[in-house]
């Protein structure tokens, strides 16, 4: 078996690439960091192609589907992407719309395109990396959440289709809490709740989406404020969210 991994030198990349690769599965990490990506080739025992991409330019999305469409892809992880701390007036137009290019753009555009093979082959997975912040709306990361608000309902839309079809063709979308990786340090801000551990989150996630779970929540903290949150009227969650944020630390 064989994964291709996108965001893979670092986080929870890096972390699912160590697992499936304990489970014997020949993978492809890509990343824009070249040396990382060496470093993690050499540490796996299992055979690792390594491919240097910035998959926020949209042409370098279509570059990786043709050098890699033929290798035998059997499960895709959209992992790629990342946030940014601010309020709307004040933060970077340039650095968000860099934001929907990575955490939208490319995550639709291989999507699409694997899977249009696999649905031919009738077989393969695909894991989208959303957030629990797809639930929500996130004022002060605002441009962040409805990022992963676009994965989740995308990848929720395109299970329906498949289930319709009567394909053999998975797809899960992963949307975790708060975890311990390079999130903050490019965000610009620290979460001030406890952070579960990128290697839990990372096995947790492959272990559901062989699986074939949908929606993986890792986390019943997560899952039971996801929960509570569909009776706080919208306004008092909106409220709740913003100090939320607010409380994150400026580095």
């Amino acid at each position: 078996m064989k994964a291709l991994i996108t965001g893979a030198s670092s986080g929870l990349g890096r972390d699912m690439a160590r697992y499936l690769a304990s489970l014997d599965w020949d993978l492809v990490l890509v990343a824009r960091r070249t040396e990382r990506l060496k470093e993690l080739q050499e540490e796996l025992k299992t055979s690792v192609e390594i491919i240097s991409l910035d998959l926020g330019i949209e042409e370098n999305c279509y570059k990786l589907y043709e050098m890699t469409k033929d290798k035998g892809i059997d499960l895709l992880i959209n992992n790629a992407g990342f946030g940014l701390f601010g309020l709307t007036t004040e933060t970077s137009l340039t650095r968000e719309l860099e934001m929907i290019n990575l955490n939208v753009k490319a995550v639709h555009i291989l999507t699409k395109l694997f899977l249009k093979d696999f649905y031919k082959k009738d077989k393969g997975q695909i894991l989208n990396v959303a957030s629990s912040a797809g639930f929500l709306a996130g004022p002060r990361l605002n441009t962040y959440y409805a990022t992963k608000n676009y994965v989740l309902k995308f990848s929720l839309a395109i299970y329906e289709e498949l289930r319709h079809q009567k394909s053999n063709v998975k797809i899960s979308c992963l949307c975790p809490g708060p975890v311990a990786t390079e999130f903050n340090k490019v965000a610009g801000g620290k979460f001030n709740i406890e952070e579960k551990k990128s290697y839990q989150v990372a096995k947790y996630a492959i272990d559901k989406t062989l699986k074939n779970k949908l929606i993986i929540v890792p986390g019943l903290t997560v899952r039971l404020g996801l929960f509570f949150n569909r009776f706080i009227p919208t306004k008092l969650s909106l409220r709740i969210i913003y100090h939320i944020q607010e409380r994150k630390v400026r580095k």
